[in-house]
């Protein structure tokens, strides 16, 4: 019985972690996508990448898109400003879903 229990808390618990305890995704796209609606391609598409990347919940994929914009010296101030604040939000979603998931690895017992 205890451990039926201890398998069900622990499926219970990663559902929980991996669904975000259910929370929507909590980084705001919709400044970085107007910046850049206008941008050069290649901007334009490493921004579309970086909102893609978000409203998946792949925060290191959407990062790094992020970085490679960050880096370019031909944005506009808005541009640069909207990609400060996507990054820094992104970058603490990316972290909190890392510790969540080593959380759980610790409470696991060890085999």
């Amino acid at each position: 019985m205890k451990f039926t229990k201890w398998i069900v808390t622990s499926f219970v618990a990663v559902m929980l972690v991996a669904s975000g305890c259910g929370s929507k995704n909590s980084v705001d796209t919709a400044p970085l996508e107007k910046s850049f609606a206008s941008a050069e391609p290649a901007n334009k598409s490493a921004a579309d990448s970086a909102a893609s990347a978000i409203k998946s919940e792949d925060y290191p994929g959407a990062m790094a898109q992020l970085q490679k914009l960050a880096s370019q010296a031909k944005l506009t101030p808005e541009q640069q400003q909207a990609v400060k604040d996507t990054l820094a939000p992104a970058s603490k979603a990316a972290k909190d879903g890392q510790k969540a998931a080593t959380d759980l690895q610790k409470s696991l017992p060890k085999p």
